[in-house]
């Protein structure tokens, strides 16, 4: 009887930390369908013409870029991210001294892991006004120039390879192996936990985020793409050795961009 109860306890935390989960990405993929705020201003050039221009960098509008990006990494990073956050929810439950915090645990951990692609995504604010500013991006918030477009491509390529991306990739891949090492007790111990397993899951993306800019930050097809190729890379069994494969493929499409334009 008291195995029957505690395995429904389980379930029960379970599918609170995994409802939650779930509406947080589809509200945020919502958000990004709807536009993420962003109103594209169209500059008349007579004739009939019409030219599509981003709007001026003000504080209002780097603060919306910011939030687009937070949203963004949120919508993209979370998918992945679900398994070890569930593991959380069971690992709470069983070492806590009160186990009906298992559930609130497991959020507090992903505010911390959260944290980490906050502080990426001022990086990126930062990153799009300066290539904004020297007129390199598109309308669609993609890099216009090719040169630097396979540039980038063939940088994600490589550092597919590196070890420092095989390592963080391992911890991201192994949630149990990570917990057991870094896990610490209470609200501090488990925004730390989730702000270390951010830091190794920035390591393992950060490059497969710069090719937003190849693809454009406002091509929903390509944020989908990278989100799904960043859930098979975490959580499939031939998930590492996808990850050497496509940077193979990305620096063959980088090369090629480039030897095109020559």
């Amino acid at each position: 009887m008291l195995a029957e109860v505690l395995s429904g306890l389980l379930r029960h935390d379970r599918a609170v930390v995994l409802a939650a989960l779930a509406a947080v990405i589809a509200a945020a993929w919502a958000y990004l369908v709807l536009g993420a705020g962003i109103e594209m201003e169209m500059m008349d050039m007579g004739g009939g013409q019409l030219m599509v221009m981003s709007p001026e960098w003000t504080p209002a509008y780097a603060a919306l870029i910011f939030v687009m990006w937070l949203v963004m990494m949120a919508a993209m990073m979370l998918p992945s991210a679900a398994p070890t956050i569930l593991l959380v929810g069971a690992l709470a439950r069983h070492r806590s001294a009160n186990p009906g915090t298992a559930p609130a645990t497991a959020v507090v951990f992903a505010l911390g892991y959260l944290l980490v692609w906050c502080g990426f995504s001022i990086a990126a604010t930062v990153l799009q006004w300066g290539l904004d500013a020297a007129g390199l991006l598109s309308e669609t918030m993609a890099l216009g120039n090719a040169i630097f477009a396979g540039a980038v491509l063939i940088a994600a390529g490589v550092y597919q390879w590196t070890p420092l991306k095989d390592a963080c990739l391992k911890h991201c891949r192994s949630p149990a192996q990570f917990l057991v090492q870094h896990w610490r007790r209470g609200a501090f111990g488990a925004i730390r936990t989730g702000i270390r397993h951010g830091m190794f899951c920035l390591g393992c993306c950060w490059m497969l985020m710069a090719l937003l800019f190849v693809g454009g930050l406002m091509n929903l097809a390509w944020v989908a793409l990278i989100t799904l190729f960043v859930l098979f890379e975490k959580t499939m069994p031939w998930g590492g050795r996808m990850s050497q494969l496509t940077g193979s493929l990305l620096a063959v499409w980088g090369a090629v961009s480039l030897v095109r334009m020559m």
